[in-house]
């Protein structure tokens, strides 16, 4: 058993560009606990007469300043309770400041480059490597990830996660047995045999987590997540067994609304986020406190399941992360005295060990041997498993005396000897099912006789059934007969609409083709222009929709100007430079260790040979000097050595290439698909852009000024027979005409012109909406410039003319 108070680290983020350093100072005295004092000015607009404190000073184990590295904080955090819960101790190590300050970064690591990884998979990397190491024992790992959103438990490693809605995945409960073990329903617990497919569950895991842009963070996690490696150790031969686990926990940063300013969904998911840790802060205060009896773990999801780091069997360290500029001062010192009531706690680390079945068969199995010899002590007797033919004779015997026995009080004394008793009952079973096979045959014999009486009776009654089958076949076959007429008459109903929808289709290709017919050139290259702009515009709106479907042109054209643009171009370009120059050296790598391999099987063929030739030479001339050592020989296993030495070196070098390739992968797959949510993001905004500019086209007077325009140009553009097809009659209705054109072929539509009294027609629907704008506001472009370059030409003959 290990007492010991829970360890605390303070670490500091670094300063944004536009962030005010707020004014502290670092005590770092490696005999004592480090100290940091954080220094808050008077404000002179709180008056004169001001007491506020100005100095705050706090302990810690261990201060990182801004400029601390990711191993460094591993090393001094992660890696000693690693090391216990290898021992077999349970360990939890968890974040906790205000939003923004870098929680995430120090548990999970930074997407950009291999040195920022977290504790998570640097925690991962050591343990598997200590696996290998120590083959003394046999290790099973398991790993769980759960996430706690809005007071309600999620499995992260849940394959149906991004498939389905929040709403219908299955919620983790809590469950607690008569011992007062929390154990979680629906958690899965996935089994990691090595490095990669621990890294590959957690990859999976923060994919499917909650991430929201708030004011004070761009990536701000909205949710606790809680990443558990569950460890199993056994020495072969022995009985005893060895289970712990490790928490990793990230908890959602607290943040004061009135600062951040936030509403609607993000505003509900930071309630729950601030009651969620003031009742970790109260659970905190009820365990410093010595005579406290109740502590209010049930308060909350999260102190339930960490009921045990808080106050029990685990060895617990707390990260305090803290963002020490002007404007969150006030949170990172009351961060600072949260810390100072967790350092108070003190639990009580028990090593799991666990006794194996397979020993406490073995021990009962004594323990029942030894009982036998006791009883047969006792009794004088020595028992064996099976009774002797003498013995099964008396109680036959006695069994049949019972049994014809008529007085009721008789009774059946075989002694207090279980194998007897146990004779009798059996026998007695047997009598009774040899009774009822009588039984059945008596009953049988008696159903065949009234089977002969009852033959008659059932022919008739067969004669009838007969009968009554032949009337419900005839009904059955005029069912059919009128069930055949209603489907002919159906076919013939649907191919008369057929028909006429045909008909109809004819009809309105014929007007299309006559309509392009009469087009001059000029006409259909800019319709033309027109339609494959629209439909880049138009499909971008629907991106969203399309998971893991190939993207239209415009699509793609958009989605790499975008990738250009995007702040982690950079990052993916680096990484890819980084991972083809790690790509290049392993190639070279695996290229020397085949030279040596080669190497050394030629260094060991050479000593093969001037083996034989030595004993060759020993046969045909004996002497003394054969029987001494080859020098040539010691100078061949000494190169042998040495490239083994060499082919090591480089063997651990491919090693640990292939385990940087790896993360360097998932990392761009990582960021890959971060750019594209992002992407998805801004073609929605982009379709609501449009559906903004809705009532900006319709009721703005610069409508009146667009439209002669596209007139003027689409007349000058058109020929004269497009211009009589869409003539109207003074006795036909304006609205009327243009609606049937419309509807019967879409491209008279670019060439209607809209009056300046009427608005556009809507749908109604936001999305169709927003693409007829687009298509609108497209033509008017394609038929501007084309109107322009016409007017370029008109005075470029004008001039011409008056020259000549």
């Amino acid at each position: 058993m290990v007492k010991e108070t829970i360890r605390v680290y303070a670490r500091v983020k670094p300063l944004g560009r536009r962030q005010q350093a707020g004014i502290y100072s670092i005590d770092d005295d490696q005999k004592t606990l480090s100290s940091l004092e954080i220094i808050v000015p008077r404000d002179l607009a709180d008056g004169f007469v001001n007491n506020k404190r100005e100095t705050y000073k706090f302990k810690f184990q261990k201060i990182f300043d801004q400029e601390a590295k990711q191993d460094v904080v591993f090393d001094s955090i992660a890696k000693p309770v690693a090391e216990c819960v290898l021992a077999g101790y349970n360990g939890t190590i968890f974040a906790y400041g205000q939003t923004g300050s870098g929680k995430t970064f120090t548990i999970t690591g930074g997407a950009e480059r291999y040195n920022d990884r977290g504790i998570i998979p640097r925690t991962l990397s050591y343990i598997f490597d200590q696996l290998q190491k120590d083959s003394s024992k046999v290790y099973t790992t398991h790993v769980s990830y759960l996430e706690i959103y809005n007071e309600c438990g999620y499995d992260l490693l849940d394959p149906r996660h991004e498939a389905s809605r929040l709403e219908d995945l299955p919620k983790v409960t809590i469950m607690e047995d008569p011992d007062q073990n929390i154990h979680l329903k629906n958690l899965s617990l996935q089994q990691a045999t090595s490095e990669e497919e621990a890294l590959n569950l957690l990859f999976l895991g923060d994919t499917n987590r909650m991430i929201a842009e708030t004011p004070m963070n761009q990536a701000s996690t909205r949710s606790h997540c809680i990443f558990t490696i569950h460890i199993s150790s056994k020495e072969p031969g022995s009985a005893t067994v060895r289970r712990s686990k490790l928490h990793l926990v990230d908890l959602a940063g607290s943040e004061r609304v009135a600062k951040t300013g936030v509403g609607g969904h993000l505003l509900t998911e930071a309630k729950y986020i601030n009651l969620s840790l003031h009742y970790l802060e109260q659970v905190i205060i009820a365990l410093a406190e010595k005579n406290r009896s109740h502590i209010p773990y049930r308060n909350s999801m999260m102190t339930s399941v960490l009921r045990d780091s808080l106050g029990g069997n685990c060895m617990t360290t707390m990260i305090a992360t803290l963002s020490i500029d002007k404007r969150n001062i006030d949170e990172s010192i009351s961060t600072c005295r949260f810390a100072q009531r967790v350092a108070l706690i003190k639990n009580e680390a028990v090593l799991n060990e666990e006794i194996d079945p397979r020993l406490m068969i073995v021990q009962l199995q004594k323990e029942i041997q030894e009982l036998k010899d006791e009883l047969a002590l006792v009794t004088g007797k020595q028992r064996t498993s099976e009774l002797s033919q003498e013995e099964l004779l008396q109680l036959d015997e006695l069994i049949e005396k019972f049994l014809e026995d008529n007085d009721p009080d008789s009774t059946l004394d075989v002694g207090a000897d279980m194998r007897k008793i146990k004779y009798c009952f059996i026998h007695v079973k047997k009598l009774m099912n040899n009774s009822k096979i009588s039984d059945k045959k008596l009953l049988s014999q008696h159903i065949a006789e009234e089977k002969d009486t009852n033959k008659d009776a059932g022919e008739e009654e067969l004669k009838k059934l007969k009968v009554l089958l032949q009337q419900r076949d005839n009904e059955i076959n005029i069912l059919v007969n009128m069930l055949k007429k209603e489907k002919k008459k159906v076919q013939n109903a649907f191919f008369q609409l057929n028909a006429a929808s045909a008909g109809s289709a004819v009809l309105e290709k014929s007007l299309s083709i006559n309509l392009e017919e009469s087009q001059s050139p000029s006409s259909c290259s800019s319709l033309k222009e027109a339609k494959d702009f629209i439909s880049s515009v138009h499909r971008l709106p629907f991106l969203p929709r399309q998971t893991g479907g190939k993207m239209s042109l415009g699509c793609q054209e958009a989605f790499e100007v975008f990738k250009r643009e995007h702040a982690d171009n950079i990052t993916i370009e680096d990484n890819m430079q980084l991972l083809k120059q790690r790509f290049a050296e392993a190639k070279c790598l695996g290229e020397k260790l085949n030279e040596v391999r080669n190497k050394i099987n030629h260094l060991k063929g050479e000593i093969t040979q001037r083996h034989v030739q030595r004993a060759a030479l020993a046969v045909s001339s004996p002497s003394e000097e054969l029987n001494m050592l080859d020098p040539v020989e010691e100078k061949l296993r000494t190169q042998i050595e040495e490239e083994k030495k060499s082919y090591k070196t480089m063997f651990n070098r491919l090693k640990g290439l292939k385990v940087e390739i790896e993360h360097l992968q998932l990392l761009m797959e990582k960021v890959k698909i971060k750019m594209q949510k992002d992407f998805q993001v801004w073609s929605s905004e982009e379709a609501i852009n449009l559906q903004q500019e809705k009532p900006e086209m319709v009721s703005s007077p610069n409508t009146a000024t667009v439209y002669p325009q596209f007139i003027k140009s689409s007349q000058h553009l058109s020929t004269n027979s497009f211009s009589e097809t869409t003539r109207v009659s003074p006795n036909e209705d304006p609205a009327g005409k243009n609606n049937s054109i419309t509807s019967t072929n879409p491209t008279l539509k670019t060439r209607t012109p809209p009056s300046s009294s009427t608005s556009i027609p809507l749908t109604g629907d936001s999305q169709a909406d927003a693409d007829i704008l687009a298509f609108i506001k497209a033509r008017q472009n394609i038929l501007q410039k084309k109107g322009k370059s016409c007017q370029k030409i008109g005075s470029q003959t004008k001039i011409s003319s008056t020259a000549f």
